[in-house]
């Protein structure tokens, strides 16, 4: 009788210690899809740190023209607005013209401003003269990104960018002074060709998809 009585008293303690294993296997199991149901989802930070690599992918605004002797060619004319605008600006000299070509200089000073600036090329033509690529502005984001998850592995992120000018950007920049000193024709000729923009202007809204994968989060194939 006596025993009975022990193994009936057992077997009472174990109901409620097995009613809270189980409830606190619940609770685990919530804590942990929940977990896992955040790391599917797309931070604004790390979408920030995507829509960076992505502005920065695109490259710079830039200018490209010829120091030395230029003749001229049907993509590129030494009396062309840029090389007006960078001598407007004292970063070159555009000599006199002797026999079809046309001396351009860069001084030493204006020189080592282009080589201050990151990703700024210099390299030999085939027709002996200077090229100079010159980078004028970065697309920089604005904010942080706002997201939309259409899925756990698709992210919708509106987002915000701005132009970032460097010293020979801020010569290129529409609204400025120099730039708006030229006459229509030589500005629009300035924003099609050779890298002048409204440096200033308000910030560009734009949406992309991105799609997570084994790579982390990466733009939706179109």
């Amino acid at each position: 009788m006596f025993e009975a009585e022990v193994e009936l008293e057992k077997r009472s303690s174990f109901g409620p210690l097995f009613l809270v294993l189980a409830l606190l296997g619940s609770i685990l199991a919530l804590v942990t899809y929940i977990f896992m149901q955040t790391r599917q989802h797309l931070a604004p930070a790390e979408a920030g740190q995507v829509v960076s690599a992505l502005l920065k992918a695109q490259g710079p605004a830039s200018v490209q023209f010829h120091g030395g002797m230029v003749i001229p060619s049907v993509n590129e004319r030494p009396g062309d607005p840029h090389y007006r605008l960078l001598e407007k600006a004292g970063l070159l000299k555009i000599g006199k013209q002797q026999g079809r070509a046309t001396p351009i200089m860069v001084s030493a000073v204006a020189l080592h401003e282009f080589q201050a600036i990151p990703d700024f090329k210099q390299w030999k033509d085939k027709d002996g003269t200077d090229v100079y690529f010159v980078p004028l502005a970065e697309r920089r984001l604005a904010e942080t990104p706002k997201v939309t998850m259409k899925s756990p592995t698709v992210a919708v992120v509106n987002y915000t960018w701005k132009w970032e000018p460097n010293k020979i950007g801020e010569v290129f920049d529409a609204s400025g002074s120099a730039v708006k000193s030229f006459n229509t024709w030589d500005r629009a000729t300035l924003i099609q060709k050779y890298g002048a923009n409204f440096y200033h202007g308000d910030p560009n809204k734009e949406t992309l998809t991105l799609v997570r994968g084994d790579k982390g989060w990466q733009l939706a194939a179109e």
